[in-house]
C-alpha cells in the first residue's frame, strides 16, 4: 500500500490519459457507424478499392501501380527503420535511471523519483516503439504481396486474386501503416510522462485535440466547378458513391 501511495499521482494521471483516449475512439467509432467516410481513414479505404479496381482492369496502368506501391514500401521501410533507432535510444535510457531521474522530474514536485517508476515509464515507451516497428514491417509485407497480385493478367482465375481481395490486402497494409503512425503519436505523451504526471495528462489532451482535427475528413466541403459543368450536372442523376462503396 505504501508503494501505491508513493506512485498515486502517476497512476491517476495514467488512468485519466488512457480513459481520455478510449473515450475519443469510442466517439470516433460511433461517428463512423453513422457515416463510413466521416474519418480520413474511411476515405482512404474507398480510394484504395477504387484505385486497385482501376489498375487491375486497365493493364496499361500496371507500371503506374507498381511505381506507386514501390513508393509506399519505401515510406514504410523508412518508418520501420526510424522505429528501430528509437528502440535503441529508449534502451539506452533504461540504463540511466540513477543519473537522470531526479533532473527530469525537477518540474514535478509531487511525482515519485523512484528508479522503479522510471523503468516502468521507459518500458511503456519501448513497447510503443516496438508496436510501431512491427506495424510498419507488416505494412511492407502486405504491400509486397499486392505488388505481385495487382499485375496478374487472369485475376478472375481465383477469388483471392480478384480486385476486391487485392484491395482488402492493400487496405490491411494501410491499416498497419496507420497503427505504426498512431504508435509514434501516442509516444508523445509517454515522453512527457518522463518529466512528470501532469505533463502526461496535458500532452494526452493536446494529442486528442490534434487527432480530432487530423482524423476528420473534408466531406463537408463544397468543391467549386465551372458554369458549364454545373449546367451539365443539373439534369444528371445523383449517385451516392458513399452508399455504393460503404460496407
Amino acid at each position: 500500500m505504501e508503494l501505491l501511495a508513493e506512485f498515486e499521482t502517476d497512476i491517476v494521471a495514467l488512468v485519466l490519459s488512457a480513459l481520455s483516449v478510449v473515450a475519443y475512439y469510442l466517439f470516433l467509432s460511433m461517428k463512423v457507424r453513422e457515416n463510413p467516410t466521416y474519418t480520413i481513414h474511411g476515405v482512404h479505404e474507398l480510394a484504395r478499392r477504387l484505385w486497385v479496381a482501376n489498375i487491375m482492369r486497365n493493364p496499361a496502368m500496371g507500371i503506374m501501380g507498381v511505381q506507386t506501391l514501390r513508393n509506399w514500401i519505401m515510406g514504410s521501410t523508412l518508418m520501420a527503420s526510424t522505429a528501430a533507432i528509437l528502440i535503441i535510444g529508449t534502451l539506452t535510457l533504461s540504463g540511466q535511471a540513477e543519473n537522470i531521474t531526479r533532473s527530469w522530474h525537477v518540474l514535478s514536485m509531487t511525482s515519485s523519483h523512484a528508479a522503479e517508476l522510471w523503468i516502468v515509464k521507459v518500458m511503456a515507451l519501448l513497447i510503443t516503439f516496438i508496436v510501431a516497428f512491427f506495424a510498419f514491417a507488416m505494412s511492407v509485407r502486405l504491400a509486397n504481396h499486392v505488388v505481385f497480385m495487382i499485375n496478374v493478367p487472369e485475376f478472375e482465375a481465383h477469388h483471392n486474386l480478384s480486385p476486391e481481395s487485392v484491395a482488402r490486402r492493400l487496405h490491411r497494409s494501410g491499416t498497419m501503416f496507420s497503427i505504426g503512425m498512431r504508435a509514434f503519436l501516442f509516444a508523445i505523451p509517454l515522453v512527457f510522462w518522463l518529466f512528470g504526471p501532469y505533463f502526461l495528462v496535458a500532452a494526452s489532451i493536446g494529442l486528442i485535440i490534434a487527432l480530432y482535427r487530423l482524423d476528420r475528413s473534408e466531406s463537408e466541403g463544397v468543391m467549386d466547378v465551372g458554369p458549364s459543368e454545373k449546367q451539365k450536372q443539373q439534369n444528371a442523376p445523383v449517385v451516392s458513391i458513399q452508399a455504393k462503396y460503404a460496407k
